[in-house]
């Protein structure tokens, strides 16, 4: 090499500085790009997504590969850089050629590459992959002896291979990469992917319809009020009780009444033999939704009667109920809906039925009231107040004043809440 040309010491250079740039850039965009989305592009059939995909499954080997060409290119272009300095006859010549060559590979050896890479990983990774391939082919004895050494050092600090964590993700991780999607999945799309990851934190008592407003059929009542009732019901389904709602008779499926009706032979013993050929369904407190949906595609059920400690019914859950956890309130408009519990009134301020969960308020309006002690907007005022308020009642929590307006068995039906404006003060 000493009695080679200078062009050709300078073009030798050239192309040691190009593979350096490639080794730094290519090893970025490597460790940088979206293997979720390169698997995804592997399974639809692409050849260098299949190629780069078993290459990131070894990442000793590929790495191995890029730090022999690496280390080789920088030692080769040091030596060159050497006789070319030499060959000036300067006195500091390599002084200077030491800081030209630093500053050189620096800027565009080391940062412009990598920089680049980060940008463009996908593109670049996989434009690479098959000159990787040839790279192991050309130097898989370096590889080898190298990764044997490594492994052997590294076994003496307790580090083994196969012991590092998987690339799975876990629920909270999975959240995040569908949250930070952004205009790759509609707004509407990632908010139902983020309810289904959900599901596993809420339980049914989150979403279940409290046992006083869980509508239902007295057998003991007039038949004349039973039949108003079954008139007038909007529900598919019906609950049946002797008394009091802790003595259910069974279900009672509408198409069946209408059927009976329709033939004028419904009576109330008929509508009792009816109830019974559908028993009531018990699941206890606490039951992730997750396992109730799973348990009601099991059974065949719609619906769930909740049962406390004690065994009484604390409430009623729907499978329509946790379907609406993911997908919304069902409407004809999606992008209208607010909540069955929510209204506006001419003024533009909330009337809220106060038997609504604090969390299905918090997810509907992005409102942030406390979600931790009562589940619903009435225990929550009322653990407030410490006392059944009056109608007319007023108190604020957080950014918003609530009004009661009406009251009913010992509990708050109806508020009125006004958001409080940045500029006014928060009183205590």
């Amino acid at each position: 090499m000493d009695k080679a040309p200078t062009i050709v010491l300078i073009l030798i250079l050239l192309a040691l500085l190009l593979v350096i740039a490639f080794s730094s850039g290519t090893e970025v965009a490597m460790l940088s790009v979206n293997r979720y989305r390169i698997r995804n592009r592997a399974s639809n059939g692409e050849r260098r997504a299949r190629l780069l995909e078993r290459l990131l499954a070894q990442p000793d080997r590929w790495l191995g590969a890029n730090l022999v060409i690496l280390g080789l290119a920088s030692v080769a272009a040091s030596t060159v850089a050497t006789l070319l300095a030499l060959r000036t006859g300067e006195q500091h010549a390599i002084s200077v050629m030491i800081v030209m060559l630093t500053l050189v590979v620096i800027v565009f050896c080391e940062l412009a590459p990598k920089i680049f890479a980060a940008t463009h990983p996908e593109s670049v990774a996989l434009n690479c992959a098959f000159v990787y391939q040839l790279l192991l082919w050309a130097t898989w004895p370096i590889i080898w002896l190298a990764n044997y050494v490594a492994r052997g050092f590294l076994r003496l600090f307790g580090v083994r291979r196969g012991s590092s964590s998987s690339h799975a993700l876990s629920a909270d991780e999975l959240r995040t990469v569908v949250t930070e999607a952004g205009a790759l999945i509609p707004q509407r799309h990632r908010q139902m992917l983020l309810s289904i990851l959900d599901l596993e934190r809420v339980t049914v008592n989150d979403i279940m319809i409290p046992r006083q407003e869980i509508s239902a059929i007295d057998i003991s009542m007039s038949w004349d009020d039973i039949l108003e009732r079954l008139r007038h019901t909007p529900h598919s389904r019906l609950p049946v009780y002797d008394g009091e709602l802790d003595k259910l008779v069974g279900i009672l499926h509408m198409k069946r009444v209408a059927q009976e009706l329709a033939r004028g032979t419904l009576v109330r013993e008929r509508l009792l033999e009816i109830s019974r050929a559908r028993e009531p369904y018990f699941v206890p407190e606490g039951t992730p939704l997750t396992q109730q949906l799973a348990q009601f595609q099991r059974t065949r059920r719609r619906l769930a009667f909740v049962v406390n400690e004690y065994g009484d019914i604390a409430g009623l859950v729907t499978l329509e109920d946790i379907l609406e956890e993911i997908v919304g309130e069902f409407t004809t408009d999606p992008a209208t809906v607010t909540h069955k519990d929510v209204q506006r009134d001419a003024a533009g301020n909330w009337l809220i039925n106060a038997s609504a969960t604090i969390r299905a308020l918090n997810r509907t309006l992005g409102w942030s009231l406390p979600a931790l002690g009562p589940r619903t907007l009435n225990g929550l005022l009322l653990e407030k107040l410490e006392t059944i308020p009056t109608p007319g009642t007023a108190l604020r929590i957080g950014n918003y004043d609530f009004e009661v307006l009406q009251i009913a068995d010992n509990a708050i039906r109806t508020v009125r809440v006004r958001a409080i404006p940045a500029a006014e003060p928060r009183a205590s």
